[in-house]
């Protein structure tokens, strides 16, 4: 009965009245002066009609208007033509208020748990911003206000504590800069220039550069395989930030004499670059958050190690500049894959002897 239209209500009651004004009429015909069957029916069916019409003007303008102000309240969108919201009897308004309602709960809680998402990152956003901008800062105040008490005649400490002093200062333009580069990153600011390139020969000269640094840990940095040249169409600069950012942490946060493998993967217009080590890895629960601005996995050790907090976060927004995607694999005591991808350049561009392309 409750998922009844307006118009099955009315006809229910008005065959209701029509029945009810019969019996009654029929059963007291002897106090009637017409003793006519016809006329009895006839006499019904009119009671019965204009039962019908106060009935369907109450519930126009007792619950269909009313209805009526409910929807405009909850509706995000505007009603195009008059006609739309117009009072319809064939239509189950009841239901129709019901699932609105639903509709317009579901919304609002989805909005609602939005915004106290928003407000814990930004919450937990400021906080570490302001440990990280405190570190270095309290750092510099300290060294300044120890020159300033005598050490700065002192020859073997002004110089000393100065340098001290200024690797805090890179510090905290290291870490305005990746901000920097994040906001513009955001807001589609931040140009991306996108030309062909090899990305195996690329991979093979950021491994250069860090080589030493994974000596100093007994770490090896190598290829799974022997790669024939892969072109990618991408920001070449904005690349070797993600490689130098994944591979520098595989070493950072690495095992020592640990192994860092990397690999390439062709697939349609796809080239998949995966970077694997044989690390402590990655809890399962703290994976979705890795991305976030200054998310640690390991607090104390991250501090120690330096950085900005924000590597990570930079990375996945060059990846999804391109309109590719970055994901990561983990299991504790096993060790960590970051992949990502990048669009493949066409095959028809010319390479030199050392598979970089040429105009």
């Amino acid at each position: 009965m409750k998922n009844l239209k307006p118009v099955q209500i009315l006809l229910i009651g008005s065959a209701v009245i029509l029945c009810s004004t019969f019996l009654i009429l029929y059963a007291f015909y002897a106090y009637f002066p017409f003793n006519n069957f016809y006329n009895y029916l006839l006499i019904s069916l009119i009671i019965s009609g204009i039962s019908f019409l106060i009935f369907f003007y109450l519930i126009k303008y007792f619950i269909s208007e009313p209805l009526k102000i409910l929807y405009k309240s909850i509706r995000s969108d505007k009603f195009k033509t008059d006609k739309k919201d117009a009072f319809n009897i064939h239509q189950n308004i009841v239901k129709n208020a019901q699932e609105e309602a639903e509709l317009f709960i579901i919304k609002r809680t989805e909005e609602i748990n939005k915004l106290k998402e928003q407000e814990v990152f930004r919450r937990d956003f400021l906080g570490n911003l302001a440990h990280e901008l405190k570190t270095p800062v309290f750092s510099i105040q300290g060294y300044i206000l120890t020159l300033l008490d005598g050490g700065l005649e002192d020859e073997n400490v002004n110089r000393l504590f100065l340098e001290k002093a200024s690797k805090a200062t890179d510090r905290m333009v290291s870490l305005i800069e990746d901000l920097d580069e994040i906001t513009k990153l955001e807001v589609d600011r931040l140009k991306i220039d996108k030309r062909p390139f090899n990305i195996v020969a690329y991979t093979q000269e950021i491994i250069d550069s860090l080589e030493e640094i994974a000596i100093t840990k007994g770490m090896t940095i190598k290829f799974a395989k022997n790669y024939k040249p892969k072109l990618v169409l991408a920001d070449k600069l904005k690349i070797g930030q993600v490689l130098m950012n994944l591979i520098s942490n595989a070493i950072r946060y690495g095992n020592e004499k640990g192994e860092i493998i990397v690999r390439f993967y062709d697939l349609d217009e796809i080239i998949t670059t995966e970077i694997s080590d044989n690390g402590p890895g990655i809890d399962d629960k703290e994976i979705p958050r890795l991305f976030e601005r200054f998310y640690r996995v390991e607090k104390s050790r991250n501090r120690f190690e330096g950085g900005s907090g924000l590597g990570l976060s930079i990375v996945k927004h060059i990846i999804e500049a391109h309109q590719q995607t970055i994901k990561v694999r983990s299991t504790v005591g096993v060790g960590s894959t970051f992949s990502f991808t990048l669009e493949k350049a066409k095959s028809n561009t010319p390479l030199s002897s050392r598979g970089i392309p040429l105009k």
